[in-house]
């Protein structure tokens, strides 16, 4: 029996890596075409030779030999790429990059979950295992099955994982719950070696059904051939209730055989759609088109940006769904009755254990990666509840065993929930009622190893902490789709004053990407508002030149900043050039040549200032004698200076403290002080500005303050490209043709020409001042807040 369905198994395998592979194929990778063919073959003859056992394994082995040969070909080919760097490649194995963007017809990066095959691959494997006691392969599941069944589940637990990478919270959701699905097929099958054949005495698939069946309908919104594929899963739930043995027979086989198919289909158009410009249509418009009929209900617009978390930054989706629904599957598996004697009798370790405790610890790890604190640590916590207690109760380690020396380790479980009971009071209303069940839970168990849980507590304790767990579910599926209407989850019952207290005076955070949050900023600076700002360096503070009462707000709000002193920024030197006339012409050049770029200008101060409309702000810019002015390497900074005119700058954190590489760290400092943040994720270095004195920059000398981003070497040498051209005269790029003077010697050859016009250069760079350090007694007063 198990040599049948161990061929079967392999056969089931090859034939999904062959659509793997032929989705490769479709990329114009020809080896790849070939290996899928072969593999196709031999899965044909594989399956003729169970059919009918005369019929002989010569044309399986031969096709098994053309993948290995075909393969080993390929494998050495990407080695030799690989060493030579792509230099030498070997014909046939270069793998053709897909091209996205705009124009092209094919969905870009951040549209597409490309693990979503790998996903629907599973599901065929996992499906083929349960559908073969229907064609008569194997009579019923046995232990023979469950490598598959887990591989199969884990494989899928890696798809939740990328898919929330892509920010694709929804198709994370559906394989979190396959897995779990997968885990408990298995287990069931491992049971069957031990002689134990589980029951389920309570319909209990029959939540994992409705939220299936939830969760199809918010999929929807994806494309209406994804809601419909997981109306599938609904109806294998379904009959998994209308099992009480769980034996996976009868109508579960069915159900998996339709899902084998429809699974197919499924990779088919995926695959297709992810390469091809031609779309297979699968009524991605269908949802939409619906909802935008409803007035009262508005989407929630859908890009990469969507789910970025309100403070910090994130490469992971928000997972508090899958957090919530894997409650609601843990804590209604508990109400099931058993005896102590028998406990895996009854089928509930894997959902309390996989669908509390590691999926639990899944989102916990995720919500930290958003910044969660609070949620990640309640997640993470009752994660490691569920699998301790799910071990130890429903996999029987303890037996008849009560006493108060097992219910120490429970009594710490209490302690820690208290302090996320008392941690939800300043998160919602919602997050207290949760925690606050979570502990009755937790006291059911405490009764429980103590032998004094009273009859029923424990089944109305789960009832009331399953329904609180699906409130949220629903919450936070609607918080991903519509921006109205919301299922509320409450204030906070305590606030802090302060920063991140949950006070009323929150600044206005948008991400930096999107050129309407750059405008929103913009109209908050020119209403006299200061802002955090992302650069090419560091965060800065910011407010508007031509708003006085602004740039004395944005001193005064930093602390103890009386001594030191703002600088000036431009969007280009074409902000400058009402003063050009005030400057000297080697200065401006310099400054033509080295902006934009993250280098600080320090010179002399003067009458020009009161172009900008500073009024009476103006002495919070630089020293009496000088004044720092920068024209940034950075498109949303530019942008904004475009929009806003030149602006007063100054870092974003309090005197004294490190530089912020963060918009977060702008918020949780200034947070209260500032009238909007500019979020742009962690800063592209953690090095602050060059900053070069040019106060003597006409004596043909220029200093350094400081060597930041940009090195010394590469300021001098654009400096001294712009004092070579001074040098020679500027000359109009027009009237070069007609200056140039007839060749004196024209009977020279070429290396005597040469040789002179390198005499002639050598000479004439000689005569170059070299540039020299800042004199000790220069004011650097000025430098101390210069991003």
């Amino acid at each position: 029996m198990f040599k049948n369905y161990s061929d079967c198994a392999v056969g089931s395998v090859e034939l999904t890596l062959s659509h793997i592979i032929t989705y490769f194929g479709k990329c114009g990778v020809v080896v790849l075409l070939i290996i899928s063919l072969s593999i196709s073959l031999a899965c044909g003859h594989q399956i003729a030779g169970l059919s009918s056992p005369g019929f002989g394994q010569s044309a399986t082995a031969a096709c098994y030999l053309l993948v290995t040969l075909v393969g080993a070909y390929f494998g050495c080919g990407r080695l030799l790429s690989f060493i030579t760097q792509g230099r030498v490649e070997a014909p046939g194995t270069g793998l053709r990059r897909r091209a996205g963007g705009q124009g092209s017809g094919v969905r870009a990066p951040e549209d597409c979950n490309d693990v979503v095959p790998v996903g629907l691959v599973m599901n065929l494997l996992s499906a083929s295992v349960i559908a073969c006691p229907l064609l008569a392969v194997v009579p019923q599941l046995a232990p023979g099955h469950v490598p598959w069944l887990w591989t199969a589940a884990v494989f899928q637990l890696v798809v939740c994982v990328l898919s929330y990478r892509s920010m694709d919270s929804l198709t994370a959701t559906f394989y979190g719950f396959t897995s779990i699905l997968r885990f408990t097929e298995g287990y069931s099958a491992l049971l069957t070696a031990f002689s134990i054949h589980p029951s389920s005495p309570i319909p209990f698939p029959v939540v994992f059904a409705v939220l299936f069946f939830i969760l199809a309908l918010f999929s929807c919104q994806k494309s209406l051939a994804e809601g419909l594929y997981q109306l599938f899963y609904v109806a294998y739930t379904i009959a998994l209730a209308a099992q009480p043995s769980l034996s996976f027979q009868s109508g579960a086989q069915g159900v998996q055989a339709a899902i084998f198919v429809v699974s197919a289909v499924m990779l088919l158009v995926t695959s297709y759609n992810n390469v091809s410009a031609k779309r297979i249509p699968t009524g991605e418009g269908v949802f939409k088109a619906l909802v935008t009929r409803v007035s009262s209900l508005t989407l929630r617009p859908h890009d990469r940006h969507s789910q970025a978390p309100y403070l910090g930054y994130s490469r992971y989706a928000d997972a508090e769904v899958l957090g919530h629904a894997c409650s609601v599957l843990a804590v209604f598996s508990i109400t099931a009755s058993m005896g102590d004697r028998a406990p895996l009798g009854v089928l509930v370790l894997p959902w309390a254990v996989v669908a509390g405790g590691v999926l639990q610890l899944l989102v916990g790890s995720v919500a930290f990666s958003r910044g969660k604190t609070l949620e990640s640590m309640a997640f993470v916590l009752y994660g490691v509840m569920w699998s301790v207690w799910g071990l130890t109760r429903y996999g029987g380690l303890y037996g008849d065993t009560r006493g108060f020396n097992l219910a120490v380790g429970i009594i710490s479980f209490l302690l820690f929930n208290s302090l996320v009971t008392v941690g939800a009071l300043f998160l919602s209303v919602a997050w207290v009622v949760y925690a606050a069940t979570f502990h009755l839970i937790i006291i059911s168990f405490l009764l429980d190893a103590m032998g004094a849980l009273p009859y029923g507590y424990d089944i109305g304790v789960s009832i009331v902490f399953g329904l609180m767990s699906f409130y949220c579910f629903l919450s936070g599926l609607f918080s991903l789709t519509f921006l109205t209407p919301q299922l509320p989850l409450g204030r906070a019952l305590v606030r802090l004053s302060g920063t991140g207290g949950g006070g009323k005076d929150i600044c206005l955070h948008v991400p930096a990407r999107k050129a309407t949050a750059v405008h929103q900023i913009a109209e908050i600076m020119k209403s006299g508002g200061i802002c955090g700002m992302p650069t090419d360096t560091v965060y800065v503070l910011v407010a508007a030149c031509n708003r006085p009462d602004a740039v004395e707000k944005a001193y005064k709000c930093k602390q103890q900043a009386q001594d030191r002193p703002m600088s000036l920024w431009v969007s280009s030197i074409n902000q400058l050039e009402p003063v050009r006339s005030l400057l000297s012409a080697l200065l401006w050049d310099f400054m033509s040549a080295a902006w934009p770029s993250s280098i600080s200008m320090v010179i002399a101060r003067g009458p020009w200032m009161e172009m900008f409309g500073l009024g009476e702000s103006a002495k919070h810019i630089g020293t009496p004698q000088s004044i720092a002015i920068r024209n940034p390497n950075c498109a949303v900074a530019t942008h904004l200076i475009n929009l806003v005119g030149p602006i007063a700058v100054t870092s974003a954190n309090p005197t004294g403290e490190a530089d912020t590489t963060h918009h977060n760290q702008v918020y949780a400092k200034l947070g209260n002080k500032v009238d909007g943040v500019l979020c742009d994720g962690p800063s592209p270095e953690n090095i602050a500005s060059t900053v070069v004195d040019c106060t003597k920059i006409d004596s043909g000398h220029i200093g350094f303050f400081r060597v930041g981003l940009i090195p010394k070497s590469q300021v001098l040498q654009i400096f001294e490209e712009v004092q070579k051209r001074h040098s020679h005269g500027q000359i109009n790029p027009g009237f070069e043709a007609d200056l140039i003077e007839p060749d004196p010697n024209p009977n020279l050859t070429d290396p005597q020409r040469n040789t002179e016009e390198d005499n002639s250069e050598s000479t004439e760079s000689s005569t170059v001042p070299p540039p020299t350090q800042s004199p000790a007694n220069m004011d650097t007063s000025t430098l101390a807040t210069q991003p």
